[in-house]
């Protein structure tokens, strides 16, 4: 992946992370990727930073998502 796309993905990802903390009235924890200190306005930053802020931004929404989550659906009809 380029750098301009992981910029993009980065972008689409925080803005998921927005709509999802204003529909559920909730915050994700996102204290790993603040601490990479990487925003997708940060064009001057390495595309590896970039993929690092990308994975912790998606593991902090998925991990809130998980936790939300009651039991599952059993996968057989019944």
């Amino acid at each position: 992946m380029k750098k301009q796309e992981l910029i993009h993905l980065h972008g689409l990802l925080a803005e998921v992370r927005n709509h999802y903390e204003q529909s559920q009235k909730t915050e994700v924890d996102d204290e790993r990727y603040r601490e990479l200190g990487v925003r997708p306005t940060s064009i001057h930053k390495s595309k590896t930073d970039h993929k690092a802020a990308v994975f912790a931004l998606a593991d902090g929404i998925t991990s809130e998502m998980e936790a939300e989550t009651e039991q599952p659906v059993s996968p057989t009809a019944d």
